[in-house]
């Protein structure tokens, strides 16, 4: 008897996982052929560089008034030293904050990557859902993010993503 219920409820969980329709979407394909995105990342490269210029160019000088510092030691007073470095570690702090400023966890360049993918990443999350309710999907899975050695192209919905988002591939 316990045979018997163990193998119906073996074929229970058999039939009730054979039910479930699952799918894939590879993110990585999908956020390259969303011109929006490629826009939204140059704008981020860009402004990260003119943020890493102003933080390097106060690192330089910083390092610049140290040199010059070295070099001028023997020559200054006690006070004047005193004064000297602590306008060098005034400068490498400013220079600190700024990086922390812009680069930070809750910096600016988050913010800027959060105000431009935000909309992207919701539009895209909108049309996979239409897609599941319309397909019956209980899973979507992320290809390019998950562990995924092989899965059959069949069960590859991107392209019909890209579709939804007005965008034909």
């Amino acid at each position: 008897m316990k045979r018997l219920l163990t193998i119906a409820c073996l074929a229970i969980l058999a039939i009730a996982a054979n039910a479930q329709k699952f799918a894939l979407i590879d993110m990585d394909y999908i956020l390259k052929n969303i011109p929006a995105y490629e826009r939204a990342n140059e704008q981020l490269n860009q402004v990260s560089k003119k943020w890493q210029a102003e933080v390097e160019a106060l690192n330089t000088e910083a390092s610049t008034m140290y040199k010059n510092f070295q070099n001028e030691v023997v020559f200054l007073s006690q006070e004047q030293k005193k004064t000297r470095q602590e306008a060098i570690m005034n400068k490498e702090k400013e220079a600190s904050d700024l990086k922390r400023k812009y680069f930070g966890p809750e910096g600016e360049l988050f913010k800027k990557r959060q105000s431009l993918m935000t909309p992207i990443q919701e539009e895209i999350y909108n049309a996979v859902k239409d897609i599941c309710e319309l397909r019956g999907y209980s899973l979507v899975q992320d290809r390019s993010a998950a562990g995924i050695i092989y899965a059959s192209p069949k069960i590859d919905i991107s392209n019909e993503v890209l579709e939804k988002l007005g965008y034909s591939n």
